[in-house]
């Protein structure tokens, strides 16, 4: 046995804990760039009250981040000399805000550090202090090494990616998420889903990411359709924060798969927002795993796996493997997830998507080599 496990510095998890958020900054810096969404109000708010000695910049994402987003709010850090970075907002933000912390410490530009597009290079330095505040719960982004950036000329995803990303502090409030629209609970959560089964099933869990996802896991199957019907659920939406906060140190530490394989292609590739990508890939990504497996690795013990994820999931014993993908695929119905047509992906894009499916880094940790057939077969059923 032989494993690596690490997560955020600290972790303050609790509701009303953005609160805390003006203290611990005081404590590491004095000028903070503030990156955010729609949720950057409130901070600023807080900001304001924090007395002298401390002081905001302000820069604002929308959407996914983008090469030229990244390099914005590098230059605004820059320009106004600021020694951390506050990221709140979903996972777009936050990795906006991990990005600019990495490279606001180390020198060259930002092509020198991009996977595939780029050099690859590692960051040298320590990222500037960085802050991390989720107001969705899906992507775990307050708990991963990784920033993903969209470079929209390429029409791909990428990663920056170092241990040096991980931020110096995640505060997860529960309450900020209480105002989230319904789709945005249904893709984010089904994301933190996708990030909870996908690291158990691959071929690189280890015991710690393993206890981590069975726990998350019923969190969601518990959860995630009452904080859909019921926004404003404090114990639905504290059960989702703790199952996004759980996927991140989970993806962090161990593989991913098919799911994440075939998501960052397309999302490089279409106006899909990543969620809404990984929760309709789910059910048919793990029934064409259980099929592959049935019928190339029937002795791997992996393969017992799928009949416990289908108890975590339905809460019964007595389940099989395929009680599991019928509670997802009723679930993905309940949260009206749409097809991957709705985005304009076609049977044309099919070779394209998957020739890039297969070079990502995610696919490797597929608990088996699915097939161009299978992998079509994905696709087809996703439309």
């Amino acid at each position: 046995m032989h494993f690596e496990f690490a997560t955020t510095t600290r972790i303050i998890f609790g509701p009303g804990t953005v609160k805390d958020l003006i203290p611990a900054a005081k404590s590491v810096g004095k000028r903070a760039l503030l990156v955010a969404g729609r949720s950057g109000r409130r901070i600023s708010e807080l900001i304001e009250q924090s007395g002298e000695g401390f002081s905001v910049s302000e820069f604002h994402v929308s959407g996914e981040p983008t090469v030229e987003v990244i390099i914005s709010g590098l230059e605004q850090a820059r320009a106004e000399h600021c020694d951390l970075v506050i990221g709140m907002g979903g996972g777009s933000v936050i990795d906006a805000g991990k990005a600019i912390a990495g490279l606001l410490t180390n020198p060259g530009q930002i092509y020198d550090y991009l996977e595939v597009v780029g050099s690859g290079k590692q960051l040298s330095n320590p990222s500037a202090p960085y802050i991390a505040i989720p107001t969705t719960a899906g992507t775990g982004s307050e708990a991963t090494r990784n920033a993903v950036i969209t470079v929209s000329d390429q029409r791909v995803k990428v990663s920056l990616r170092s241990p040096f990303l991980l931020p110096r502090l995640a505060i997860v409030d529960p309450e900020l998420a209480y105002s989230l629209p319904p789709e945005i609970t249904a893709t984010s959560g089904l994301d933190a889903l996708t990030q909870l089964i996908e690291p158990f099933l691959s071929n690189a869990s280890n015991p710690i990411t393993d206890a981590i996802c069975r726990e998350g896991i019923q969190y969601v199957s518990r959860s995630l359709r009452q904080a859909y019907e019921h926004g404003d659920d404090p114990h639905a939406r504290e059960d989702m924060a703790c199952a996004s906060l759980f996927s991140g140190m989970a993806l962090a530490n161990a593989k991913l798969g098919a799911v994440h394989g075939f998501a960052g292609p397309i999302g490089g590739m279409f106006p899909a927002p990543h969620g809404a990508i990984c929760a309709r890939l789910l059910p048919l990504v793990v029934g064409m795993n259980l099929d592959a497996m049935r019928d190339r690795a029937a002795q791997q013990p992996t393969l017992e796996r799928f009949v416990e994820l289908s108890r975590l999931l339905t809460s019964d014993q007595n389940a099989e493997a395929e009680d599991g993908i019928k509670w997802m695929n009723e679930l993905c119905s309940a949260l009206k997830v749409p097809p991957l047509a709705t985005y304009g992906i076609t049977k044309s894009d099919f070779p394209e998507i998957i020739s890039q499916a297969k070079k990502a880094s995610s696919m490797k940790g597929n608990p088996i080599e699915l097939t161009d057939s299978e992998l079509s077969r994905i696709m087809e059923l996703a439309l």
